[in-house]
């Protein structure tokens, strides 16, 4: 299936400035996948090492330098490795802190050879054992689970995603009939999700049970890794906020809150917890800002933000929800399906690289999102349906007079009274957008 996380594996790859490369993001979205087959389709060879696996590959990091490493692997693996033509895959480095050091040295010495490293819980390990972390020796890069356009592309909608990109420019509503097609497809994917596997097996069996299993054994690895870099104490905490962020998506009040964990709860008591989920990527904090001013990051709020799972798959199998609740909007999920949604547009979002916050004012408005796009500070409403009635937009734009909105809903494209209208299946053409 096509990522697009390729293209930028692609420009590494030719880089004149070139540093081994870390690709971070939680189990499952994909990582040892599409770099082994990037090294297939980009070079002569390659040689691919995983720490948690081959156990005694940590002996090689002994001593640190590449050219002795390089000779070691190459008698191990039987295999030539080529200055500029092999790619170097070290998977699961998290598992070996010599390895990871390693990478210095790669970048000092030996930058001729081209290295990717790849860790799910890499985060949680360097910040957990003080790991010694070769900091300005590396590039970063994240991986997330498959975006909506990443979806439409495995179901063979080139066509449609052509059409979408058209009218979210133009801001001219889609032809009815496809504009209907987009919507049954989101649904789809708020059930699926964006985890490889599981896209994989429902574009294959069509069988919503089958995506159910294969969720559910998602979710069970998450837990077994909430035992991995955390001290003993923390991992029924960790497992428990986790489950609570599900929950709490279905409050109309969707600021994370610490006393629907348990009775009594504080934020001294599962900050670590969340720490880890958060740094293993299965789940992330969306902040309040308590002012609209550049820096963003430098009013957000220290103590109120949302907490969002890192796919809606998960999401609703994490709570039972089947497919046709979702398909048929059944009238009991209101609430959910709200947060669900805000989910939905988060991980987009977040996956397009955008920085997000949100805002709120008092008791009388609050606005789902705000990010910088280009130059401008842009509110972000968004609606689950295609009813769109809301306050929040007007007294935002009242008082800082943005220089447009956006609205994300399941209305088709328009732009009118300075509200710019997103259809929920478009949030990933958001990203470098101008108005």
């Amino acid at each position: 299936m096509e990522r697009k996380i390729y293209q930028k594996l692609l420009d590494w790859k030719n880089s004149n400035s070139r540093k081994p490369l870390i690709l971070q993001g939680a189990r499952q979205v994909g990582k040892t996948y599409i770099v082994n087959y990037f090294a297939g389709k980009e070079y002569v060879n390659y040689v691919y090492c995983n720490f948690e696996k081959e156990k005694g590959l940590d002996e090689f990091f002994n001593d640190l330098n590449p050219l002795t490493i390089l000779h070691k692997l190459e008698n191990y693996k039987r295999k030539e490795i080529l200055p500029k033509n092999t790619l170097i895959i070290f998977d699961e480095i998290q598992a070996s802190p010599k390895a990871i050091t390693s990478l210095k040295y790669f970048c000092e010495d030996a930058s001729e050879y081209h290295v990717i490293a790849l860790g799910s819980l890499l985060g949680v390990s360097v910040n957990r054992e003080n790991f010694s972390f070769p900091v300005g020796k590396v590039q970063l890069l994240n991986m997330y689970p498959m975006d909506f356009e990443e979806y439409l592309l495995a179901n063979n909608e080139e066509y449609l995603i052509d059409q979408i990109k058209k009218c979210f420019s133009s801001d001219k509503p889609l032809d009815i009939l496809f504009h209907e097609r987009a919507i049954e497809r989101y649904k789809e994917y708020l059930y699926v999700g964006g985890m490889p596997e599981v896209v994989e097996n429902y574009i294959k069996n069509k069988n919503t049970e089958m995506v159910r299993i294969a969720q559910l054994t998602i979710l069970e690895a998450y837990q077994n890794d909430m035992g991995k870099y955390n001290k003993h104490s923390e991992i029924p905490k960790t497992k428990v906020v986790y489950k609570n962020i599900s929950t709490q998506l279905a409050k109309e009040n969707k600021k994370f809150q610490y006393k629907y964990i348990k009775s009594g709860g504080r934020a001294s008591e599962f900050e670590s917890a969340i720490e880890w989920l958060c740094l293993a990527g299965i789940a992330s904090q969306l902040y309040r800002i308590e002012q609209v001013a550049l820096p963003l990051n430098a009013y957000r709020s220290l103590t109120d933000f949302k907490f969002y799972m890192n796919d809606v798959g998960l999401c609703c199998a994490s709570q039972d929800i089947h497919f046709d609740d979702i398909q048929r909007d059944n009238a009991l999920l209101t609430n959910f399906k709200g947060g669900l949604t805000e989910n939905y547009v988060f991980n987009q979002l977040t996956a397009s690289g955008l920085s997000l916050y949100y805002w709120t004012s008092g008791n009388q408005a609050e606005i789902d999102f705000i990010s910088r796009l280009n130059d401008d500070i842009i509110p972000i409403e968004v609606k689950s349906s295609a009813n769109t009635r809301s306050r929040s937009l007007s007294v935002y734009t009242n008082k800082y007079s943005p220089k447009y909105a956006l609205r994300l809903s399941l209305k088709n494209f328009g732009f009118e009274n300075g509200i710019k209208s997103v259809p929920l299946y478009a949030v990933f053409c958001i990203t470098g957008m101008t108005k």
